[in-house]
């Protein structure tokens, strides 16, 4: 917690609430993930707004002079972190603004990627219950540095929604016990799926030639696509996902000559929008696993 003590503290000074003019203190959430881990946190105690709306990507968002004002508002500024944020535009609006900001994904062991050569830690550490734990838990000491009269109340929401977590860790489980060991192949439009994978013992496999600039498609050449239709075939496996944040129609046509079907669209770097099934953190993941395992088992 020292850690992220210290990044609070790196940008701006903390005002105390009661100097505040507005009658809640605002917190501004980078991603949709963490706006709603806050909410379970902070109650109605405070204002929680989020720079990303439902099905945008975190990693091409590009920064407006709306989300400037919305940081010159925040008392708090919460981030995913390890670079999620594109070229962590989150964390360059807060340090614009002299903006208090804690990184969410602190604590959580990574798994690790080579990026060109360059070895990143994968920030989709919100992918099991037990790391979102460490978000809430990153959270609530976040929101009571700045509001410790009420740090009680924050520890006590999140003590039950990490309940809440544990409940959905052990159902995840029992669902995915219903797909055969050499079954759990998990193709999907790009590497968002490693921490999902290695904790319910999935293979994630990202095909040969595959493009996610711009998000499918963008600049994939003939020979690039004849490469990942091949690359699909290889994996032996009958459904590959396409993610809600991703353009849908490329990865259906390749599925199509690759001779699989899509077996459903998943929740991935945002969540669904209101009155969704996958409007909540729970409910995404909910729905992520009734998806694979009726595509899968």
């Amino acid at each position: 917690m020292a850690c992220l003590a210290a990044s609070l503290l790196a940008l701006g000074t903390v005002m105390p609430l009661a100097a505040q003019e507005s009658d809640r203190p605002i917190v501004v959430c980078s991603t949709t993930q963490v706006a709603d881990f806050t909410r379970q946190v902070v109650g109605d105690r405070w204002e929680v707004k989020c720079i990303l709306a439902p099905g945008q990507d975190p990693h091409l968002y590009q920064i407006t002079p709306r989300d400037a004002e919305m940081i010159a508002s925040a008392d708090l500024c919460l981030e995913n972190g390890w670079h999620l944020e594109g070229k962590d535009w989150m964390r360059t609006l807060a340090a614009d603004a002299g903006k208090p900001i804690a990184t969410c994904i602190t604590g959580i062991k990574p798994v690790e990627l080579e990026d060109k050569g360059i070895t990143i830690n994968d920030p989709h550490g919100w992918f099991t219950p037990k790391n979102a734990a460490v978000y809430v838990r990153n959270i609530a000491h976040a929101v009571s540095q700045i509001d410790p009269d009420n740090k009680e109340e924050y520890e006590a929401r999140a003590e039950l929604y990490l309940e809440e977590l544990r409940a959905l860790h052990i159902w995840i489980v029992r669902q995915c016990n219903a797909i055969p060991a050499n079954k759990r192949i998990l193709v999907t439009s790009h590497d968002a799926f490693n921490y999902f994978c290695g904790e319910y013992g999935f293979e994630a496999r990202s095909p040969a030639g595959w493009s996610t600039g711009q998000e499918i498609g963008g600049g994939i050449t003939p020979a690039r696509k004849r490469e990942t239709i091949e690359s699909i075939r290889s994996f032996g496996v009958k459904a590959i996902f396409v993610e809600t944040s991703v353009n849908p129609m490329l990865i259906e046509e390749i599925a199509s000559e690759a001779g699989v079907k899509v077996g459903g669209t998943l929740y991935s770097d945002s969540m669904g929008g209101p009155d969704t099934a996958g409007e909540t953190y729970i409910g995404m993941m909910r729905e992520n696993v009734l998806t694979i395992v009726g595509a899968l088992k």
